[in-house]
């Protein structure tokens, strides 16, 4: 097995059985947006806590990280400080390189002082190391969740940190609140050697991946699969192969990616949800891929020929 993908022996397998184009898995730079090896996630603050010094503060606005430029780093624990930011309200994200790591919000869009800005986590896509873009992603969701559950939505009492649990508890009504996450489908059209990718009209990038979508209530993934690309592009699909999954922070998704078989029928675009959908196989110009962080690029980039 290559070494590169010893700990990821689902991809190794489909690599192996789907012929000459998932081989490109092996060819195909693996950078994901993911949490990294070497981190341990904490549920509640160490005891005793740490000392300034030696604590690591992800301070989030409106989902934009405040960081010390050039370097693109965490702020000191001295700057964090004299940003007067109520840190008691700071949830425990975990344990990374010794450090313990925290996340908070600020309320207001704090003037960034001399040497700090805020930065939006797209911009960050391969201008910081990937493991630290995996723990801001992760932080950012945590600051959140704390922060749009501050109070009950049910009576409107503030709500308590359950303690051994990630978890925000109403002592008045007894309702519950959980990191909110949202799955949502992708999957990838297989049609003999060519794939479909669909430019989508809300996407940011604005650029070709495959077909995506949030599951609805009572919805299973596979019956998402099926529902999305009928609505989507009209088609029928089959053979549905789980791929891989990725936790996306915008602002909180969950995306289980598919590949499947096309079945039958002709493109029909939905015009709300897709400006334009193509078939691309060998020969063909290939649309520029989406962010390499993204598990959309690296589902695209494994049935990708490897000449294109």
């Amino acid at each position: 097995m290559n070494a590169c993908f010893a700990a990821r022996p689902l991809l190794c397998a489909q690599a192996s059985a789907g012929g000459s184009m998932m081989s490109n898995l092996y060819k195909f730079p693996f950078r994901m947006l993911q949490t990294p090896d070497a981190f341990v996630p904490l549920i509640d603050a160490p005891e005793p806590a740490p000392a300034a010094t030696d604590t690591l503060t992800f301070v989030f606005h409106r989902g934009r990280l405040l960081l010390r430029t050039p370097e693109l780093t965490l702020p000191t624990a001295a700057e964090v400080a004299a940003y007067d930011i109520d840190l008691s309200r700071a949830q425990p994200v975990g344990l990374w390189q010794g450090r313990y790591c925290q996340t908070v919000w600020a309320d207001e869009e704090l003037p960034p002082g001399a040497g700090l800005a805020w930065h939006g986590m797209r911009s960050l896509f391969n201008a910081v190391d990937d493991a630290f873009l995996g723990l801001a992603s992760r932080a950012v969701q945590l600051a959140e969740w704390a922060r749009s559950h501050r109070h009950c939505g049910v009576c409107a009492t503030p709500m308590q940190r359950t303690r051994g649990e990630r978890c925000f508890t109403c002592a008045a009504c007894g309702m519950l609140a959980y990191p909110r996450i949202s799955p949502a489908m992708m999957v990838l059209i297989r049609k003999g050697e060519q794939v479909l990718l669909a430019m989508h009209k809300h996407s940011p990038s604005q650029r070709f991946s495959p077909l995506a979508g949030f599951l609805e209530a009572g919805e299973s993934i596979e019956e998402a699969v099926h529902r999305e690309v009928m609505e989507e592009v009209g088609l029928r699909v089959h053979n549905l192969q789980y791929f891989m999954s990725q936790s996306w922070p915008f602002p909180h998704s969950l995306m289980i990616a598919f590949t499947a078989d096309y079945l039958d029928g002709e493109i029909r675009l939905d015009e709300n949800e897709i400006a334009e959908a193509r078939w691309c196989g060998p020969g063909d110009a290939w649309p520029e891929a989406s962010s390499s962080v993204s598990i959309s690029a690296l589902l695209v980039g494994a049935h990708r020929p490897p000449t294109v």
